[in-house]
């Protein structure tokens, strides 16, 4: 809740009601009266609390019993609200007054999960003697606190553990943003602490309606309601206050800080028993201070949280509580937790303005406020009508801290404003201007101790940060007292250095995160280098820099954007430049994730080849051609996507580096797997493992592929083709779990998406159904569109697996449109041959034959040698179910199948064929043909389980013998 809430609270003025028992309860040095409620230790009255003193007449009662806390909150609380947190805190007052613990004395015990017994011996009888007369003090009208909200939300922790510290301290400040809460916490911490001090000894001082320093004392003493006379207003309140047990509250004290501090130390030093509590925007620095830094109340971290997740967070939990007491109906949705959350992480965690947002809900609708949010009025909100004046929107309330700054502090403020999210102390200096500099950080410095500016440590740097509010209402003072312009010019320039300097690398995206705090600052700096053609020549310098940390973010769109903006006005500027290969780069990589496989993607790569062709490292080409490698097998073209690999191997082995040889290595490997010759492949991805063990692990990513991880995907499809299926299947389920890890998304759905084919193969829909399921959301929600749909159509080949061959047929159908659309011919031939054998179980024959020629001839012209043999076993099993079954076409099918199966040493391809050939021979009473087919296939494999074409197999095979 905001610093200004004043919901209903009771008076701090209790008056306890007595009992009507008279006994008098002696033990230890005490002598309890009930009837007079007076303690008394060795005949002196002792400084007790009320509700302390009831919760020990309640526990001297039933001395001897366990008495449970609910037994308690209704003998001594008798129908007001109070959590067990409460309990605690006055029966540690209790403790306290007793010495319970000291010298071996002991009287109260805690049992574990049951409640509290009073254990010391007690004597009970009549106390003649009168007892001693306890002066009284002179009615007072204190100044009470503001009364609790009806809620402490996100709070309740922070007020226990300051209550605790408060009384070990005595000295307590807290400190925060402005509406973060602080009078709140203050105002439910008095509260608390009702019955560790006499019920008249609390103190509310609102120092936020004086002005003048000189009066703060006179504010003081007017809360405390008493008449004191003299000419020295501090020394007549010290003497007044010195022999007290008393709980001080300042409350805002940031625009009198000298004479508060002041005050403080005066107060502390000179009256032991009175313990002080402050709110300020900044410490007081005072003497004895111990400074409590309040935290913004936490918010979701989660970009798309289901409504349980988001609720679980105080700052969308206030968010609700002021939505429904405004009137909105119905509960936080899934469909809308995503929304609320990023209006609260808007707001920073700042109750006051989390409220304000929240109270407009009933009005404007969840998604109503969310856009009115992101047309910055959050400034101008109205808040509560009984809200102080500083506090009445969000504006008059920074007004208000902005007033109390110098100029120097206003001016570096409106400044900082320029920065989107967080910025580093040399970022802040370069925008101040040369004269500035040496003043900037010990201004930074000051507005952190205004809470002004937060601090974020990272690693071994620290940022600095404007909450989101600050910043606008800095901007729009910025737009007043300074060069909007100028500071943007500065902003766009630094931010053009330090990427040039850092130089990131295309590919090695495994330190970006240290990186990724420029992100908001990056794309400001772009816009507006690119709103005028005066700034061009940064944004393309930009843009070519930061393009690694746009991919390493795996934000392609974006990247895609800024490239194209770039290349589109780089005439006359950096053409045919270093810059312009890097751009191209980027375009092509970024097109090709988010756009299918466009032919500005080859464009893009060409050019940049032949930009590069001037670099003597070759480096510039090895990432190029391995991206065209890439490029043209998604087309499908695995001869071109060979022929790029091996050009790549050339240069690399000619000019490059261990780890580029380790790459065009795995580049080749790959290559000739989709192009058909497995012993290659796995030749070559082994090759360059071999070689990688020589120089570490090789983590590069080139074109959005982790190329260590394709070429194990590469090796573990190789193997099951090969015969390993047992070892090619537990290599596909650990590549997955592993990737799904990774910091880039690119690399799960790459994994999910060649891997699940391994376990289809084989027959597992178990393991299969299950990352399928999680790459579909994975794809979609990184909006990655041709890997999406290579994921549904292995969704609708597991629907033919499991029997649902209708769903099957429509799921196929829509994923091949956008396959098509895209174009991504990689996957198109196996998703084409499952639709084939989906139709054939719906009884749609023709559509069947005619859909599986149409791809045996595409496949065949593009030379996808890969996936013939699949498509021919496919054909055969259309021919075979037909009304009228064609044996002999489906015998010619499954032969050639084995035969093109053979060609690429991909036994597991034969063995598919064999198993329906073997039964087609063995129906037409050719079993020695059979057997002659099937068992050397059989035992070629190094691996005999992994897949149930083994287990078919091996019962053939039984029932021939």
């Amino acid at each position: 809740m905001p610093d200004d809430v004043t919901p209903i609270l009771p008076n701090l003025n209790r008056v306890s009601g007595s009992r009507s028992s008279a006994a008098i309860v002696s033990f230890g040095s005490f002598r309890l009266d009930v009837a007079r409620r007076l303690l008394l230790r060795n005949g002196e009255p002792v400084r007790i609390g009320s509700r302390a003193l009831d919760l020990l007449i309640a526990l001297v009662e039933r001395a001897g019993d366990i008495v449970s806390r609910y037994e308690l909150l209704d003998l001594v609380w008798q129908g007001v609200v109070v959590d067990e947190a409460g309990v605690r805190v006055h029966m540690g007052a209790l403790r306290r007054a007793l010495e319970d613990g000291q010298d071996g004395a002991r009287y109260i015990v805690n049992v574990a999960g049951r409640g509290y017994s009073f254990v010391a011996p007690i004597v009970r009888d009549d106390m003649d003697a009168a007892p001693p007369v306890v002066p009284a003090q002179a009615s007072r009208s204190l100044g009470h606190a503001p009364p609790p909200p009806r809620s402490l939300i996100g709070r309740e922790a922070v007020i226990d553990s300051l209550s605790e510290l408060l009384l070990e301290r005595r000295f307590v400040s807290i400190v925060g943003s402005a509406g973060i809460g602080k009078t709140t916490v203050a105002a439910a911490i008095a509260l608390r602490m009702q019955s560790e001090f006499a019920d008249d000894n609390i103190v509310f001082v609102d120092l936020g309606a004086v002005s003048e320093t000189g009066v703060v004392p006179g504010a003081v003493i007017s809360a405390l309601g008493c008449k004191l006379e003299g000419t020295d207003p501090v020394e007549e309140l010290l003497s007044f206050v010195r022999d007290k047990r008393m709980l001080v509250v300042f409350d805002n004290c940031e625009h009198l800080i000298d004479a508060t501090a002041f005050l403080a130390e005066q107060l502390v030093r000179g009256a032991p028993g009175l313990h002080l509590l402050a709110t300020s925007r900044e410490s007081l620095r005072a003497e004895g201070e111990t400074v409590h830094l309040l935290s913004p109340l936490v918010v979701p971290d989660n970009e798309f949280p289901t409504a349980a997740e988001a609720l679980s967070t105080a700052a969308v939990q206030l968010f609700m509580d002021r939505a429904i007491a405004s009137g909105f109906e119905g509960g936080l949705t899934d469909i809308d937790a995503p929304v609320v959350a990023e209006i609260c992480r808007r707001t920073d965690g700042i109750a006051l303005a989390i409220e304000m947002a929240g109270s407009r809900v009933g009005t404007y609708g969840i998604r109503g406020v969310a856009d009115l949010l992101a047309s910055n009025v959050e400034l101008h909100l109205p808040g509560r009508r009984n809200a102080a004046p500083r506090h009445q929107t969000l504006e008059t309330m920074l007004d208000w801290s902005f007033n109390l700054l110098t100029e120097n502090e206003q001016i570096v403020l409106a400044r900082l404003s320029a920065f989107v999210g967080f910025f580093t102390m040399d970022a802040a200096r370069s925008i101040s201007g040369d004269h500035d500099r040496a003043a900037v950080a010990p201004t930074v410095g000051s507005l952190v101790d205004k809470s002004l500016v937060w601090v974020h440590p990272v690693d071994n740097a620290v940022f600095y940060r404007l909450p989101h509010t600050t910043r606008a209402y800095a901007a729009t003072k910025l737009r007043e007292i300074g060069d909007p312009e100028q500071i943007s010019r500065r902003h766009a320039r630094y931010f053009a250095d330090l990427f040039k300097a850092v130089a990131l690398k295309p590919g090695l995206y495994a330190n970006i995160e240290r990186h990724a705090l420029h992100i908001g600052n990056v794309r400001k700096a772009l816009e507006w280098s690119f709103s005028d053609k005066e700034s061009y020549a940064i944004g393309i310098e930009l843009a070519a820099d930061s393009s690694p940390l746009f991919i390493g973010l795996w934000l392609l769109a974006e990247c895609r954007h800024w490239s194209h903006l770039a290349l589109g006005i780089i005439e006359g500027y950096s053409r045919g430049s270093q810059q312009e290969v890097r751009l191209q780069e980027a375009l092509a990589i970024s097109s090709m994730h988010t756009q299918g496989n466009p032919q500005e993607v080859r464009n893009a790569i060409e050019r940049g080849l032949d930009l590069s062709q001037a670099d003597e490292s070759g480096i510039p080409q090895i990432r190029l051609l391995a991206g065209l490698s890439v490029f043209l097998s998604r087309l499908g073209d695995f001869d071109g996507g060979l022929d790029a690999a091996r050009r790549c191997m050339v240069l690399a082995t000619r000019n490059g580096s261990l780890a580029e040889k380790v790459i065009s290595e795995w580049m080749v490997g790959t290559a000739y797997h989709l192009a058909g010759d497995q012993a290659a492949a796995v030749e070559h991805c082994r090759r360059g493992f071999k070689l990688e063990a020589t120089v570490g692990r090789v983590d590069v990513n080139i074109f959005g592929y982790d190329h260590h991880l394709r070429a194990e995907i590469a090796l573990a499809r190789c193997l099951w083709l090969r015969g390993f299926p047992k070892t090619a299947n537990g290599m596909a389920l650990r590549l997955m779990n592993e990737a799904e890890g990774s910091s880039l998304p690119g690399n799960y759905s790459i994994a999910a998406v060649a891997s699940i084919p391994i376990l289809l193969w084989s027959g597992d829909t178990q393991n299969s159904r299950e990352h399928i399921e999680r790459v579909i959301a994975h794809t979609e929600k990184h909006s990655l569109r041709s890997t999406a749909a290579a994921a549904w159509a292995l969704k609708g080949e597991w629907l033919l697996m499991t029997g649902e061959a209708a769903a099957a047929v429509d799921v196929l159908r829509q994923a091949l449109r956008t396959l098509h659309l895209d174009p991504f011919r990689l996957v198109i031939p196996p998703a084409s041959r499952a639709l084939g054998a989906a139709l054939v179980h719906c009884g749609e024959y023709d559509e069947a034959r005619a859909s599986i020629a149409e791809a045996i001839s595409s496949a065949e012209e593009m030379g996808q040698r890969l996936w013939v043999p699949s498509l021919y076993r496919t054909q055969a099993e259309i021919a075979f179910k037909a009304p009228c079954p064609d044996i002999d076409a489906a015998e010619t099918a499954l032969r050639r199948s084995i035969k093109l199966a053979a060609a690429q040493a991909a036994i597991g391809w034969q063995l598919k064929a064999a198993v329906p050939l073997a039964r087609l021979l063995i129906d037409s009473e050719r079993s020695a043909e059979a057997l002659g087919i099937l068992q050397p296939i059989f035992e070629e494999f190094s691996e005999r389980t992994g897949t149930m074409d083994l287990v078919d197999a091996e019962r053939i095979l039984a029932s021939l013998k």
